[in-house]
């Protein structure tokens, strides 16, 4: 059986009923099983993604138990994930014991999946007062870890302050995964680091803190970390999908295709993996290789998949860098039904017909865009930078000082780093100096992005100016 990275799963206790499970079950003759050791084997096999052992496992659990709590747990989850409020609440109301905490957790769970989520903290905080203190500590981990598995950090935080001082390894990995959940990469890092000291061999802790450090763009860093998890378990998918996508961000493109490669061979490839492996293709100016996996991606996307129209935007670019223009605005054409931001689409399309040279129909384009966005900053900056890509350098730089003059300055910080570009490209010193240092204090990050390749690697984009100060005026 493979560690999966979860305690009680990975225990001896836990493989000890599920081998007894699997044998009996092998000979047909299924054992008389307790109704909770079911339902933890059929939460195993969900977790393992083998659902349909886990429907198995845990229809057998209700043929045995039809009124057992967890059973009847597992079921009205599973009915909830699909939007099925009628069959959870049929199953939840099947629990023969209402006293059960699963009980309640589940009437709250019913609400917080119809949206009533002040309706479910509310039901949830008058249960509280019936508790004893001695169950108190417990319950607020209980409902934190709800609501962070319904994606509402602020409630699972909310209540993790209720806590009276818990120093336990569960507490501090709740909350570093809400505070990840809140945006607070940083802090959710420190206790990751914290919990890793403890336990050092978790890949578990090693991917969430490969994901903290993604976030807070220590992209070399997220690579170490899903190392480490890959030493742990070379076959877990999540590490190998980690450190593919971290190596993108480093711009180590053929390393991170072979990390793409290595994940499909455990793991059936889902449609974000093919996306970024067509990404990393296009970016080695591989297209027409590009093109064949992105291909693949777009017959396996759900047609309300989130990354769909970065696969037609992608594909877009490659039939546009092989100057095949019908094909590219094809696939602009295609993203027109879908839920994306369709001014940036007509940017795009923009950007493409300027690319093949079709700079009147590239104007229309890009005045329609700005009028339907009305004068919105960031497409005008999208539009300048198109401008830029396709090197109308000196008509970008215009429009950037068009551009400046119209947005507030303390209120709008991007945009700096591209017009020191165009200044350095046309060799106007005094001008790139001063925007590089305007790009270093109001947009580190952009900084990076965009003028980095002029620096050396390791060099903190805050440094930038001192830099390239010191080496013009030599």
């Amino acid at each position: 059986m493979k560690k999966t990275g979860d305690e009680y799963f990975d225990s001896e206790e836990f493989r000890n009923i599920l081998d007894n499970y699997e044998e009996s079950a092998k000979s047909g003759y299924p054992l008389y099983m307790d109704a909770d050791d079911l339902a933890d084997i059929a939460d195993y096999y969900h977790f393992t993604g083998n659902d349909s052992q886990a429907s198995e496992a845990i229809e057998y659990a209700l043929s045995l138990y039809p009124n057992a709590t967890l059973p009847n747990v597992f079921k009205a989850r599973e009915a909830l994930t699909t939007g099925d409020i009628d069959s959870a609440r049929e199953y939840i109301e099947r629990i023969e014991n209402k006293e059960d905490l699963e009980y309640h957790y589940m009437q709250a769970e019913l609400l917080i999946a119809q949206d009533m989520v002040e309706e479910a903290d509310n039901y949830l905080r008058q249960y509280l007062k019936t508790l004893p203190p001695d169950e108190y500590q417990d319950f607020i981990m209980d409902v934190a870890n709800i609501y962070f598995d319904y994606g509402l950090s602020g409630k699972a935080y909310e209540w993790m302050m209720r806590s009276k001082g818990d120093d336990s390894k569960d507490f501090k990995e709740l909350m570093a995964h809400t505070l990840f959940g809140l945006g607070k990469y940083k802090d959710s890092e420190r206790l990751f680091n914290e919990l890793l000291d403890k336990d050092p061999y978790s890949k578990n802790y090693w991917n969430a803190l490969s994901n903290a450090q993604y976030m807070n763009e220590d992209f070399s860093g997220a690579v170490t970390s899903s190392e480490y998890a890959i030493a742990i378990d070379p076959q877990d998918p999540v590490s190998i999908i980690n450190k593919a996508n971290a190596l993108i961000r480093l711009g180590n493109y053929e390393e991170a295709i072979h990390y793409y490669d290595r994940y499909a061979e455990i793991n059936d490839p889902d449609e974000f993996s093919l996306f970024n492996k067509g990404g990393c293709l296009s970016n080695l100016n591989r297209h027409e290789e590009a093109i064949t996996v992105l291909q693949q991606a777009l017959e396996i996307s759900p047609r309300d998949s989130q990354v769909l129209p970065l696969i037609y935007q992608e594909l877009a670019f490659c039939y546009s860098s092989l100057k095949r223009l019908d094909d590219a605005l094809h696939y602009i054409d295609e993203t027109r039904t879908l839920e994306c931001d369709h001014i940036d689409m007509l940017v795009l399309k923009g950007h493409i017909l300027l690319e093949n040279e079709q700079n009147e129909r590239a104007e229309q384009v890009f005045k329609n865009a700005i009028i339907r966005s009305n004068n919105d900053p960031n497409v005008i900056l999208r539009i300048i930078v198109s401008l830029y890509d396709n090197k109308y350098v000196k008509a970008a730089y215009e429009m950037f000082q068009k551009f400046f003059s119209m947005v507030v300055n303390d209120q709008f910080n991007q945009g700096y780093s591209y017009m020191a570009l165009c200044c350095n490209d046309l060799g106007y010193k005094e001008e790139f100096l001063m925007y590089l240092r305007l790009a270093v204090e109001r947009n580190p990050s952009e900084a990076r992005m965009v003028l980095g390749h002029l620096f050396p690697e390791d060099m903190a984009a805050k440094e930038y100016y001192h830099y390239m100060y010191q080496k013009l005026k030599k």
